[in-house]
């Protein structure tokens, strides 16, 4: 860029083109005078060619100065063409800059528009979401709280049954106490399948003996005793057993066991003419009756061979319904007497109610013809007064001169 007073020109401007070139032939004027001016004292022509020259530069200078006034004009115009250009570049750049403007702040807006669609959709979500949130947490606490409920019932339960299986425990740790739980359960299991006046318990025998519980069944078989066992020592060696060997030797402790018991059994409570030609040993643990068919069933052969019969609680509790039925028949064969006078009585019953009904029957005959009387009776009277009330006394005296009818059985009104 050059800087001429105020007006700045660039370098590709036509116009600082232009007065360079002036600027030039300017220069080469000034030197061609100066050259013509040494030269005028050489020669007179040499002055009337100056003149001439001077004249034609002077000629030259002038259309150089048109030259000049036609090129600021030019370069005026071209600088006002330049002016207006910009301006008119300025004004199209500025509509331009306002449509983008304009477009922006329209997509700003639509874009703000959804953003906030957007996130009103996203509050209602989460507002949703939030509250189904809170609802299932609840659901779920409350379900929790439920479940700590049970698990808390359910330990209580558990420290209950601890307790009671020390108890148990104790209780089984000792032989007397052992036989004493075994009499029991014993005790309970009768007391549930047979009326209590078909047994007894701690019934002493002929031989001084005292049975557990003593069956009345009639004859045959005869009155039988039931009486419990619990072998719980070698049972808890055979379950410790680890090695083979030990559980042979604690299988033959077992056997050996159960066998002393069915010899006892057999010794002390089959008399003959006396009880039943057998006895039932009761063991309350189906985890010993079940080991003794399942690995030792040889012992179970041998209490057949003593008229010792095994049972757990589970088929101690079917043999005593079997008694029972028996029980029932025999004392319904005892009382056939007394069934066969009870349906005697029950005929004649029937009998006299049937007689009753006949008689109760004729009674509400009668009493239904003696209704119907009083109805006829009660319909005539109702005619009568409306005659009455209408004041329809022809009627009336003709139906006086008539015969009168008949009253129904049991009634005495007139028509």
């Amino acid at each position: 860029m050059i800087q001429v007073g105020d007006t700045q020109f660039a370098l590709d401007d036509p116009r600082l083109w232009a007065a360079a070139v002036a600027l030039l032939l300017l220069a080469a004027l000034f030197a061609l005078l100066i050259a013509t001016v040494r030269r005028a004292g050489r020669s007179g022509q040499a002055v009337d060619a100056l003149s001439g020259q001077v004249g034609q530069l002077s000629g030259f200078m002038q259309t150089l100065a048109e030259n000049q006034a036609r090129l600021g004009e030019n370069l005026r115009t071209v600088s006002d063409s330049q002016t207006a250009g910009q301006a008119r570049i300025m004004q199209t750049m500025e509509q331009r800059l306002a449509e983008v403007n304009a477009q922006v702040a329209e997509r700003l807006a639509d874009n703000a528009l959804r953003s906030a669609r957007s996130l009103a959709d996203l509050q209602e979500r989460m507002k949703d979401t939030l509250a189904g949130s809170s609802e299932k947490s609840t659901k779920q606490l409350a379900a929790l709280q439920e479940r700590l409920a049970t698990i808390d019932r359910a330990q209580s339960n558990i420290e209950k049954l601890s307790g009671d299986v020390l108890s148990l425990q104790d209780i089984l740790s000792n032989k007397q106490t052992r036989g004493a739980f075994g009499e029991i359960q014993l005790t309970d299991i009768v007391g549930k399948a047979l009326p209590a006046d078909s047994y007894s318990l701690q019934a002493t025998l002929s031989n001084g003996k005292r049975a557990d519980c003593l069956i009345h069944l009639p004859n045959p078989p005869g009155p039988i005793v039931v009486d419990a066992k619990f072998p719980l020592e070698a049972y808890e060696t055979l379950t410790r057993a680890e090695t083979r060997a030990e559980q042979d030797a604690a299988l033959k402790g077992l056997a050996a066991a159960v066998r002393v018991h069915i010899k006892a059994i057999s010794e002390k409570y089959i008399i003959a003419g006396e009880t039943a030609d057998g006895a039932i040993m009761f063991l309350p643990s189906e985890a010993v009756y079940a080991e003794l068919h399942a690995r030792l069933p040889a012992v179970v052969r041998d209490g057949f061979d003593a008229r010792v019969w095994i049972v757990s609680p589970t088929t101690c509790m079917a043999t005593l319904n079997t008694m029972r039925a028996i029980l029932k028949d025999a004392r319904m064969r005892e009382q056939t007497g007394a069934i066969r006078k009870s349906l005697k009585q029950l005929h004649r019953d029937v009998q006299l109610i049937g007689d009753r009904a006949g008689k109760l029957e004729t009674h509400l005959r009668q009493a239904g013809e003696d209704v119907s009387g009083i109805l006829t009776a009660a319909t005539r009277a109702g005619k009568r007064a409306d005659r009455l009330d209408n004041f329809d006394f022809e009627e009336l005296a003709a139906q006086a001169q008539a015969p009168l009818p008949l009253a129904a059985s049991g009634s005495d009104g007139q028509d």
